[in-house]
């Protein structure tokens, strides 16, 4: 776990739970794990990454779902990443949980660097394959993180068999940006950490994420393969949980 967080602040020291007063007295130990709200980039349908896109109205309200959903849980830990996105669709499940008492900031768990198509619409994305402005050997598995609509739109300007080679791309990294694989990388990384300290002091854990932080969680933890976790559409109000 990288930092621990108390009154909303940062500290660069390492944590070290208590873990006499973390401890779940539950039988096996859980993962609560969500996406964040929908955010005003997931709104225009723009590809968002590490931009600070803030939560909607309705996104809020996907929060709030989120929190009545963990209502009856319980959890000792909270993770979350630096975006407000995180942080805020946290926030309300909180209220629920004052026996949470440690929250620990990882962007091991952020949304994938999208590099150069951050900021862009997809319909705009659309519009330059269609012009072949982009190489698809390139930016073709970015169509992974279209929404569903857009998805079909693109499997029937490609055709069924070029958009199912094309939308398999997991390896290749986007100028600025991250592979699906890289962000696999840091996600191992992460929930090796997590099962230790987990492990080590007996807690449940609650995870503010992202869409592909979340999906390669998943194909990590269920071990799915590439094909169908670059097919998974992460909802906004969901929550996957996980016994360790």
């Amino acid at each position: 776990m990288k930092k621990k967080v108390t009154s909303h602040k940062v500290s660069s020291k390492k944590p070290r739970a208590k873990t006499k007063s973390l401890k779940s007295k539950k039988l096996g130990l859980k993962i609560y794990l969500f996406r964040h709200g929908i955010s005003k980039y997931n709104r225009d349908h723009k590809f968002t990454g590490i931009y600070d896109s803030k939560l909607t109205r309705k996104g809020k309200k996907n929060a709030k779902t989120i929190a009545l959903k963990l209502k009856d849980k319980t959890f000792q830990v909270a993770i979350r990443t630096r975006l407000s996105r995180s942080k805020n669709t946290l926030r309300p499940v909180l209220k629920y949980h004052p026996e949470c008492k440690v929250i620990f900031e990882d962007d091991r768990m952020i949304e994938r660097n999208y590099g150069e198509l951050q900021g862009m619409k997809h319909d705009d994305f659309i519009d330059m394959v269609g012009m072949q402005l982009y190489d698809l050997k390139v930016h073709g598995d970015f169509m992974a993180d279209l929404e569903p609509a857009y998805q079909k739109r693109m499997k029937n300007f490609l055709g069924k068999e070029e958009y199912e080679a094309i939308h398999r791309g997991f390896n290749v990294r986007p100028p600025g940006g991250e592979s699906f694989a890289d962000v696999e990388i840091r996600v191992k990384d992460f929930i090796k950490d997590l099962k230790i300290f987990m492990k080590k002091n007996s807690v449940n854990v609650a995870i503010s994420a992202h869409g592909n932080s979340i999906r390669l969680f998943r194909r990590i933890i269920e071990g799915a393969s590439k094909e169908e976790t670059v097919s998974w559409f992460i909802p906004y109000d969901k929550v996957y949980t996980y016994i360790i």
